[in-house]
């Protein structure tokens, strides 16, 4: 490790070369420490490898005016700057990832980008973004993982993200979103994680899923969702993850899950669910199935009406019991003779009398032989 700026030399005056690289490899062996001989309090920190050099900078330090040539890795946070000039990446041509995290950015130029072709992940967590320049990812054909979380985004553009080819993790939670664009999506086929967690939104266009079939996580957490509309997941047959926990879902569509074959994890918990339609939970947990909810479920937190509606659900919470997260806040709402008793509690007793009939035993007659 090294701490570089454009002002100052790095090779210590006065030093023999052996000394110098004495000191050097000290350095590297006790960088944590390296503090107390920086001379330059605002200068970055340089790692170098054979694959190039990746720069640090954290405050107290500022943003040189021009970085190393080989620079593959650059982080830029805490910082508070508000923007960047159009050029700060220029010759940087072999960066691979960009983080610019926790500062308070407002906007990035359409230029911005043009000068690092090769980047793979740009990462704009926690800055105050409210739009992205149409074109600005013009030359971003490599880039895969783009986190624009915690921005101040209330619209979302479709022309924003034109040129992105390669997009495997998008990241667009904590904004202010409301709804979003048909077609948003609809070139991101490599698309594997996508996070809408924590906006404001509550609808979805039926599209929204259709460009990105091959989603393994997907994050609508933390909404304002009413609905989940038959359809919406129906092209995910590699879904595994599934997070709907936190919004104001009252209705859940009987096909909506159709098509989730391999579903390891679905969070409903915390919405406004009273009861589910027959046969929604066909296509998940069945025991030997591909889709065995391995890695468990949770619909705690819903106002349930426990009656006669529910029989469906009960088969199927007294068959995947030992999967099913936060048993003890899963309870009735309704009726009132039954408020409070948790939902497997109800589940449970409410099969018992029926295992006689399904299973086509008799009870033994109380006779007595002649």
């Amino acid at each position: 490790m090294s701490f570089w700026s454009p002002e100052q030399n790095q090779s210590p005056g006065g030093l023999d070369t052996r000394l110098s690289r004495i000191l050097f490899l000290l350095l590297l062996i006790v960088a944590p420490s390296a503090q107390g001989v920086i001379q330059n309090p605002e200068a970055c920190q340089v790692f170098q490898s054979d694959n190039g050099s990746s720069v640090n900078c954290y405050p107290p330090a500022k943003l040189p005016s021009s970085l190393p040539a080989d620079t593959i890795y650059l982080s830029v946070e805490f910082l508070n700057l508000t923007q960047l000039p159009p050029t700060t990446l220029q010759g940087l041509s072999n960066l691979q990832e960009l983080h610019l995290s926790s500062n308070r950015l407002e906007k990035l130029s359409v230029k911005f980008l043009l000068p690092v072709p090769q980047l793979k992940v740009l990462d704009l967590t926690r800055n105050a973004l409210t739009h992205l320049s149409p074109g600005l990812f013009q030359v971003s054909a490599a880039l895969h993982t783009l986190v624009l979380k915690e921005n101040k985004l209330e619209v979302l553009e479709a022309s924003w993200l034109h040129g992105l080819k390669a997009l495997v993790h998008l990241d667009l939670s904590g904004n202010f979103l409301r709804t979003l664009p048909p077609g948003l999506l609809a070139n991101f086929t490599d698309l594997r994680i996508l996070d809408l967690g924590n906006n404001r939104l509550e609808t979805l266009p039926p599209d929204l899923l259709r460009g990105p079939l091959k989603l393994e996580r997907l994050h609508l957490e933390g909404n304002r969702l009413q609905a989940l509309e038959e359809g919406l997941l129906a092209p995910q047959p590699n879904l595994h993850y599934l997070f709907l926990q936190d919004n104001q879902l009252a209705t859940v569509a009987a096909g909506a899950f159709r098509g989730l074959k391999q579903l390891d994890m679905l969070d409903l918990s915390n919405n406004l669910l009273t009861s589910v339609p027959k046969g929604l939970w066909a296509y998940l947990g069945q025991p030997g199935a591909t889709q065995n909810m391995k890695d468990g479920f949770d619909i705690s937190g819903n106002p349930w009406t426990c009656n006669e509606n529910l029989d469906d659900l009960y088969q199927w919470l007294v068959a995947n019991k030992d999967k099913m997260f936060s048993p003890n806040a899963t309870r009735c709402a309704e009726p009132t003779a039954m408020k409070g008793q948790t939902l497997l509690t109800v589940a449970t007793s409410h099969l018992k009398p029926k295992v006689g009939v399904e299973t086509g035993v008799t009870a033994p007659k109380n006779t007595v032989p002649h």
